[in-house]
């Protein structure tokens, strides 16, 4: 039986970007998450995980951490068929909107996991997996004493690094102007990544990003969206 964790390890595992919410899960997602989820769902275990034998086929592949309801996600595996597509996501009712929306479009190149993005990341998904990965409007936990929880630290930026393949993209976006200004400081500094707009600078939006419902009402209120884009050194 494994040793257990000393207590500085345990306290930092507890700090999470996340908090799970009991949120309002429909009938037809509940549905989802039990008769979907043996078709898209991907169970976490701390072992290295094979994508060729999972999709059955050795092609670019895309990761979306966080991808809320999987309106991106989805829109993008349909779209590029040729690619094979992981999201990740710990919100229920999100998880199963996205296999709703997987199973309505007859996708066969997506794939889900509902668990923590760094425990996955670390123990699940091996080196050089990804030829993309998105994180969009991930939470900015505004108040000081919550800065801990976000998501893109430095640790966490050089583990991205290492999940790209040679050349592979980092897409980002937020509409909160003071964790634009800390995700772009990290990742600039994060050696394995080179900032595609150049140091300082941030990225128009990519036409593969679609705009999200969320998006659209924040540009109704007049809220600036920020992009950032990196490549593998």
């Amino acid at each position: 039986m494994p040793a257990a964790a000393s207590t500085p390890e345990r306290a930092r595992r507890q700090v999470r970007s996340y908090v799970r919410r009991a949120g309002r899960i429909t009938t037809a997602q509940a549905r989802a998450l039990e008769a979907l989820w043996p078709k898209f769902g991907l169970e976490y275990a701390p072992f290295d995980l094979n994508l060729d034998v999972v999709f059955g086929r050795s092609v670019p592949r895309l990761l979306e951490i966080g991808f809320g309801n999987g309106e991106v996600l989805v829109e993008v595996a349909a779209q590029r068929g040729d690619w094979d597509c992981v999201g990740i996501e710990v919100h229920e009712p999100g998880v199963g909107r996205a296999l709703l929306q997987a199973e309505a479009r007859g996708l066969t190149n997506l794939r889900l996991f509902r668990h923590d993005a760094v425990e996955v990341l670390t123990h699940q998904l091996a080196d050089d997996s990804f030829d993309e990965i998105f994180i969009f409007f991930p939470d900015p936990w505004p108040k000081t004493r919550h800065h801990k929880r976000r998501l893109i630290q430095g640790p966490f930026a050089d583990l991205l690094a290492r999940k790209l393949r040679r050349g592979g993209i980092l897409r980002l976006a937020t509409d909160w102007h003071p964790y634009a200004e800390q995700m772009r400081d990290v990742l600039d500094a994060c050696a394995g990544l080179i900032n595609c707009a150049g140091s300082g600078k941030y990225s128009a939006r990519p036409s593969i990003r679609p705009l999200t419902r969320f998006e659209r009402r924040g540009q109704r209120l007049g809220h600036g969206v920020w992009d950032l884009e990196y490549q593998k050194r």
